[in-house]
């Protein structure tokens, strides 16, 4: 059952989550990884390096901005390929985590999560609502809800 009470503070729990996890995956291909390391890495796969550097920002600046809660819904949308990117990258790898090279189920969650927080909304304390257009009482998935 859906609790429209509690609901914003779910996901606002998520954004923070989402959040939180893109500054920090930033964060670890700069300090960690460097830029050229992971640059590098991009070649390895058969991705263009210049990619290493929208990629960190896209995960800095859209982290940020979940955090934020800045047109968050957007935001989610907006970072899905990386994530799906990532999932792609780790595909080959294996389910679990402790595969070697790490496994997709982590990238396969957090684009769940994303899809979620587009679908679900921006959540309680955003500074700036994503602006969606209203469905009309029984259109599509609102006469479903």
């Amino acid at each position: 059952m859906f609790d429209p009470r509690l609901a914003p503070l779910a996901l606002l729990l998520l954004r923070l989550s989402l959040g939180v996890m893109f500054i920090a995956h930033a964060w670890l291909k700069v300090g960690v990884f460097t830029v050229p390391g992971f640059a590098g890495f991009l070649g390895q796969i058969g991705l263009p390096g210049s990619l290493a550097w929208p990629i960190i920002l896209a995960e800095a600046i859209g982290g940020l901005a979940l955090v934020l809660g800045v047109y968050a819904r957007a935001v989610s949308v907006a970072l899905l390929p990386v994530l799906l990117g990532a999932l792609m990258v780790h595909a080959g790898n294996g389910w679990v985590f402790n595969a070697p090279n790490g496994g997709w189920e982590y990238p396969a969650f957090l684009a769940a999560a994303a899809l979620v927080q587009a679908l679900g909304g921006d959540g309680a304390l955003a500074l700036r609502a994503t602006p969606v257009p209203a469905l009309g009482k029984r259109s599509g998935l609102a006469a479903a809800v």
